[in-house]
């Protein structure tokens, strides 16, 4: 497991907005009083969403919040990869998976993409806008090579396909997630091979249940 470690750069102070201050004390109020401290995990995330990552200060405030040590805040928030410790692009952060489904697929060509249009990995590009990483498995194996964008998993990629959604985030668009070539979900691209009758679906294949001679009545 990689050292991960706060940014060297660090805001002088960090506040809760109104927002994120009600959805934290929504989440608070999920546990016991004594076990406020259960609530670390999801208040992390909310103040990633509304910063874009995770700054020193806003660890100690979280800490003070749920009245924990600075330490153990600090603690999750460098084992768990989700939690950005450095400020990230603020249009796009592309995580490009690099595990072996993937990189047989072609994930080195759809990091060369991202070094070519945003630079070196795990930097912000020169305008602030972007930041691309290699990440491990992200669990969409089936539908290799993929890249999680934001929130969002963009699946089936191509060079020319993720070049084309850089230029749309780019231009200020939103570019659709999911599958870049034609299947449903995880299904075979171009359409099931398997079971493709549709009166397995619709019910017309089904054989009426004959009573059972003697058959006692189910109850509750």
């Amino acid at each position: 497991m990689s050292v991960r470690r706060l940014a060297k750069e660090q805001p002088a102070t960090f506040a809760f907005s109104k927002a994120t201050r009600a959805k934290a004390d929504w989440w608070i109020a999920k546990y016991p009083a004594d076990r406020r401290q259960s609530a670390v995990i999801p208040i992390l995330w909310l103040v990633q969403k509304q910063e874009g990552w995770v700054s020193e200060p806003a660890i100690r405030a979280i800490a003070e919040l749920l009245g924990m040590p600075y330490i153990r805040v600090l603690e999750v928030a460098t084992f768990y990869t989700m939690f950005m410790l450095e400020p990230v692009g603020t249009t796009a952060l592309i995580q490009v998976c690099g595990t072996t489904p993937c990189m047989l697929r072609g994930s080195g060509d759809l990091m060369k993409v991202c070094k070519d249009k945003i630079g070196p990995k795990d930097r912000l590009s020169a305008d602030g806008r972007f930041t691309w990483q290699e990440v491990e498995c992200l669990g969409a194996c089936v539908n290799a090579p993929m890249a999680q964008i934001n929130d969002y998993y963009f699946e089936d990629l191509t060079p020319e396909t993720l070049a084309q959604i850089i230029d749309d985030f780019a231009a200020g668009k939103t570019p659709k997630p999911g599958t870049y070539v034609e299947r449903t979900n995880s299904a075979p691209a171009g359409g099931p091979l398997t079971l493709t009758d549709p009166k397995l679906y619709d019910g017309s294949a089904a054989k009426p249940i004959k009573k059972l001679p003697n058959a006692e009545p189910v109850t509750g």
